[in-house]
């Protein structure tokens, strides 16, 4: 049996890891809160280091070429009822282009300003969502204006007004896919602000739940006690008023009320559609809020990579990475607006269409959105009054 060293007692080890570890000193504290600060600093010194080594290499997009090309004749379907799209595989790339404004060319345009189309989609493929908005990089000021889904279109699709909520999967049928889609929300877009955006971006419930969970959720104020129940969407709203964080699903459903269910004791938004678009810029907000953290800005590569695969739209990669690196300039109230087009009255039954006020429209239109030079004027909308 092997000796055992001297002054070696078989007790003293165990009473060491009974006994409560000893505090840090103050001066330990002191050499890890700079090492810690340390490290931060050289972070984010490298985070921006490589956010402007980004904005050297890629430089602004040139808008869209606004080309007076005639529309491509749309076949329409046989049953003039079969509206439904048709995602096939082999779909054919087919780029739908409405002539531009005949009184613009490229020559009118302002320089270093981009408009975008967005266009979010429910289950049933119909427009529950329409935003106009505008970014330009001099003043580093973006617009975004949300466009009533139940405004009424001046349109012959049908021979008398649609909603703009029916646009999308109207031009979509008749196996015209996302292509026709989009080329019939642009035209019906154009009748209300005089113009077709640069770029367009379709969102659907799927690229949403992405989108928000990416960011890891985002944070939103609450206005009232939000409680619907619907079992044939299988739906269950149930949202506490105040600020709260939400995750995908939560944004979603905070994004879709409206109004309780009748006599049920929980309040509606006052303001009902209006209310929920509202709710629905406060969502696109928190998103761009969360984007412009300090660890979301180390992450725009990634961000842009999901969008890329997640989102339809005419935007290029470097395109994408251009605008999201400008999103780091954007900050707050003070630099992202939003606005709506609100009617001035509605049919009432059965179909409850919106009317705006042209005059109004122009008005908010020529203040924030316009990629003109010139003024838009009425003559260059077409809206049902």
């Amino acid at each position: 049996m092997p000796n055992r060293p001297q002054n070696h007692n078989p007790n003293k080890s165990n009473r060491r890891r009974n006994n409560p570890k000893r505090p840090i000193s103050r001066r330990t504290q002191r050499v890890f809160m700079r090492s810690l600060l340390i490290t931060i600093i050289a972070t984010l010194a490298i985070a921006t280091t490589v956010v402007m080594a980004w904005n050297r290499v890629i430089t602004p997009p040139a808008p869209q070429e606004m080309a007076h090309r005639p529309m491509p004749p749309m076949q329409r379907p046989t049953n003039p009822d079969q509206d439904t799209p048709d995602y096939q595989d082999d779909e054919p790339d087919v780029e739908y282009v409405w002539p531009a404004p005949e009184r613009f060319t490229d020559d009118d345009r302002r320089e270093y300003f981009w408009t975008f189309l967005i266009i979010g989609l429910n289950e049933g493929r119909n427009a529950n969502t329409v935003m106009a908005a505008s970014y330009c990089g001099i003043t580093r000021e973006a617009h975004i204006i949300s466009i009533p889904r139940d405004v009424a279109i001046s349109t012959t699709r049908r021979g008398h007004a649609q909603k703009l909520a029916s646009s999308y999967l109207a031009g979509a049928g008749g196996g015209r896919g996302r292509a026709g889609g989009i080329a019939q929300v642009q035209m019906d877009v154009m009748n209300v602000i005089g113009f077709i955006p640069d770029y367009y971006v379709v969102i659907d419930y799927d690229t949403f739940f992405t989108i928000i969970d990416a960011v890891d959720g985002i944070y939103v104020y609450v206005p009232i006690r939000m409680r619907y129940s619907d079992p044939c969407q299988n739906l269950n709203i149930d949202i506490m008023p105040g600020l709260q964080h939400m995750d995908s699903a939560t944004a979603l459903e905070f994004s879709r009320f409206r109004q309780a269910n009748r006599n049920s004791g929980y309040p509606s938004l006052p303001d009902g559609d209006i209310g929920r678009t509202r709710n629905q810029q406060a969502v696109v907000n928190a998103v761009i809020s969360r984007l412009l953290t300090p660890a979301s800005i180390l992450r725009i590569p990634q961000f842009v990579g999901i969008f890329n695969d997640s989102v339809y739209t005419n935007l290029t990669f470097s395109e994408m990475m251009f605008f999201a690196l400008e999103l780091n300039h954007v900050r707050g109230a003070d630099a992202l607006f939003t606005d709506t087009f609100v009617p001035v009255r509605t049919s009432g039954l059965p179909y409850y269409h919106e009317f705006l006020n042209p005059e109004s429209v122009l008005e908010l239109i020529n203040s924030t959105i316009n990629p003109f030079k010139e003024d838009i004027e009425l003559r260059d909308l077409n809206i049902f009054r």
